[in-house]
């Protein structure tokens, strides 16, 4: 599906892009990925829209077959937003001990709060704390956009199968810079 529209008060939310795992092993380079969110961030907040920065700092309590990448214990920074994201007082806020933004945070109801019906998700990795994300957020109501050239994944089997065969069934998709262009044609 194309990307059609964006709602009056759309959010962006900004998934996992911080310190600890910026530097992973991500099958696009993570400097492009990063630029993009950076030029939706700015087209975000320039249309006083809001934007929210997610960081990840835990996980789930339940057992797994494949052991968890850090035991348990962060090291220092891990959960630190990137420089590049230019983090400002207005941004909301959440930090997340599962894959997806919305369980057990209050990012529903903060968004709801300010009226946000639709969510532009970007970040990373696309098949576990985007796709979660987006996941979470198309159960909770909202409508959904994926910036597909604004995440990564380290896996390019998961990335392009979340990108071909879920987000489809989840909301639209789109590069990023065709949804700038959206919010440009709104405020013409």
């Amino acid at each position: 599906m194309a990307l059609t529209t964006l709602d009056p008060n759309t959010a962006l939310l900004v998934v996992d892009l911080q310190k600890g795992l910026v530097g992973s092993p991500f099958n696009h380079p993570v400097a492009d990925v990063v630029a993009r969110a950076r030029a939706l961030i700015d087209a975000f907040r320039g249309h006083a829209l809001p934007v929210v920065l997610i960081n990840v700092a835990g996980g789930a309590p339940g057992r797994t077959e494949q052991p968890r990448r850090h035991g348990g214990a962060f090291p220092e920074g891990f959960t630190d937003f990137i420089p590049e994201l230019g983090h400002q007082p207005d941004d909301i806020v959440v930090t997340k001990r599962t894959w997806g933004a919305f369980a057990g945070t209050d990012l529903e109801a903060r968004l709801k709060t300010a009226g946000v019906t639709q969510v532009v998700v970007i970040g990373v990795a696309t098949a576990t704390g985007v796709e979660a994300t987006a996941r979470q957020a198309y159960e909770h109501g909202f409508n959904v956009t994926l910036a597909t050239d604004a995440m990564t994944d380290t896996r390019p089997e998961a990335h392009d199968y979340s990108i071909k065969n879920v987000f489809p069934r989840l909301g639209e998709t789109g590069t990023s810079q065709e949804i700038i262009d959206l919010l440009q044609t709104r405020s013409a």
